[in-house]
């Protein structure tokens, strides 16, 4: 810790922010397990030398800035999939002054070369764990020590299982606040990472690549599956278009193989997703006219420059049942469409987006409905 001073974590964590992430008073920035992630790894983060401690899955940079002002850590490299907590780790730095001690960095050597300390919010799925457990165990140190957290909810046996396969020792700590820890050392071997996996759609004639992190995999959800069937209907005469919250690009690459003319940006704010769905465009010949953005809900996009926007939302923020975040796709759906372009959405039924397309975009009208999803064409 540096200097003499009493470490006050409570007044850090209380100046943090989840901003540009959806904001509400049931979504906070700080939960309990990042508390005892910290906990867990505070003697091993007081030794840990200079360069040596890597953070993976900092929602909002509770781990990273706690590091840094309560151990004294500098040369933090900080992964985080989604973008916004990218921001928000940034916004909370520069608000605490801190920013000077961590650097962003992508999943691999560049981030996890010679750690010593791993601290991690356990993310949803196995798929994204096992890949991160991989690249910890081939690129850390022989020496290094894991510490993943997360919500009691959402640990499972199955992530003690995945860390056991590229780690000799694996245990839990005590529960607290409704919180574990797993901490894994002594990284095994890994001949051949498991990730990015290929499969083929026969249904679709695609081939599909997917990174850990990437939604739903390589596999078709059900919800992109339904909007798939009212592609035929999107205007022939498009010649721009996006793929919002692109996942693996499949509706971004079924769109360019559809209209031989269009331009289809896939964008997501998932380093995974992007990644995916660039291989996924390569993987089909059509990374010509199928390009990538990893991006806030097409923020960096221009107003009025739009065919076509498609869009399967998420209605979750992070953990939370939240629909802000389809929210803010919507209202930018609006601002980028030109005058007349189409906004293509799926959702879950029970959500009735209709009046917040309509009043975020345009005159919106129903295409279809299954038991399960709406599909609807909002005109801007």
């Amino acid at each position: 810790m540096p200097g003499s001073e009493v470490f006050d974590r409570d007044a850090l964590f209380s100046r943090l922010r989840r901003r540009p992430d959806v904001e509400a008073p049931n979504l906070v920035a700080v939960d309990a397990a990042d508390r005892l992630i910290l906990d867990e790894a505070a003697a091993a983060l007081s030794a840990a030398r200079p360069g040596t401690v890597a953070v993976i899955g900092d929602h909002y940079g509770a781990l990273t800035l706690g590091a840094a002002a309560g151990h004294g850590a500098t040369g933090i490299r900080v992964h985080q999939d989604p973008l916004t907590g990218e921001l928000a780790l940034a916004a909370n730095a520069e608000t605490t002054g801190l920013s000077d001690r961590y650097r962003p960095s992508a999943l691999g050597e560049e981030l996890l070369g010679g750690a010593t300390v791993v601290l991690m919010q356990l993310p949803r799925s196995l798929s994204e764990l096992t890949e991160i457990a991989e690249a910890i165990a081939r690129y850390a140190d022989p020496s290094v020590a894991v510490y993943a957290g997360g919500r009691d909810k959402h640990i499972s046996t199955a992530m003690n299982d995945v860390l056991g396969r590229s780690f000799s020792a694996v245990r839990a700590s005590l529960g607290r606040q409704k919180s574990r820890v797993l901490i894994a050392s002594g990284p095994e071997a890994v001949t051949a990472p498991t990730y990015p996996v290929t499969d083929h759609l026969a249904e679709l004639g695609l081939d599909v690549v997917s990174y850990g992190a990437a939604f739903a995999g390589a596999k078709l959800d059900i919800g992109t599956r339904y909007l798939l069937d009212f592609l035929p209907r999107v205007n022939p005469r498009a010649r721009t278009a996006v793929d919002l919250g692109c996942g693996t690009g499949i509706l971004a690459v079924s769109l360019a193989k559809l209209l031989p003319d269009v331009s289809v940006i896939a964008t997501d704010q998932s380093s995974a997703a992007v990644a995916s769905a660039a291989a996924t465009a390569r993987a089909n010949g059509l990374d010509d006219r199928v390009s990538t953005l990893r991006d806030d809900a097409m923020s960096s996009l221009g107003t009025d420059s739009l065919d076509v926007v498609l869009c399967n939302p998420p209605f979750h923020v992070g953990a939370a049942v939240h629909t802000g975040g389809a929210s803010k796709m919507f209202a930018e759906a609006g601002r980028v469409l030109r005058p007349g372009g189409e906004l293509w959405t799926v959702y879950n039924s029970h959500l009735g987006y209709r009046g917040r397309l309509q009043r975020l975009v345009g005159p919106t009208d129903v295409v279809g409905r299954n038991p399960k999803f709406t599909v609807t064409r909002s005109v801007a």
